[in-house]
C-alpha cells in the first residue's frame, strides 16, 4: 500500500534521513507521481530516481515479480520483438529516461548495477 509506505518513509525522514532513492522504475510518470505524493505528505528531501538497464528478456517478467514494478507495454513489445537486442534496447530506454528526468530537474540519478556494470558504462557514455 503506497499510502502506508509513504507514511513509513515520512517517519524515516523525520528521524533524520536526508534523501530518498526510489525503487527501480521504467516509466518516468511513476517517479513524478511518487514525488507528488511524497510532497503532499510533507516529505521535502531530494528524491533520487533509481533506474535499471534491462539486459535480458527474462527481466521483463522477473523484475515485476521480484520488485512489484511494471514494465511499460511499449518496452515489453520492443523486447519481445527483438529479444536478441535486449541490451541495446535497455541502454536506449535508460538513456531516454535519464534525459527526460534531467530535463525535469531531478537532483541526480541512481543506476542499479546488479552485478553487471558494462551496460551502465554504455548508458553513461551516452548521457555524459
Amino acid at each position: 500500500d503506497l499510502t502506508v509506505d509513504i507514511s513509513h518513509l515520512k517517519e524515516k525522514i523525520d528521524a533524520g534521513a536526508s534523501y530518498i532513492v526510489t525503487q527501480m522504475f521504467f516509466d518516468n510518470q511513476h517517479y513524478f507521481s511518487y514525488v507528488d505524493q511524497c510532497r503532499r505528505a510533507g516529505i521535502t528531501v531530494p528524491i533520487i530516481p533509481g533506474l535499471k538497464v534491462l539486459t535480458s528478456a527474462k527481466q521483463i517478467t522477473a523484475l515485476p515479480a521480484l520488485f512489484s514494478l511494471t514494465i511499460p507495454e511499449d518496452l515489453r513489445r520492443e523486447i519481445q520483438a527483438r529479444p536478441q537486442q535486449v541490451r541495446d534496447i535497455g541502454i536506449e530506454w535508460a538513456v531516454n529516461q535519464i534525459r527526460g528526468l534531467y530535463a525535469a530537474g531531478v537532483p541526480s540519478i541512481h543506476l542499479y548495477v546488479m552485478q553487471n556494470i558494462e551496460p551502465v558504462h554504455a548508458v553513461l557514455k551516452e548521457v555524459l
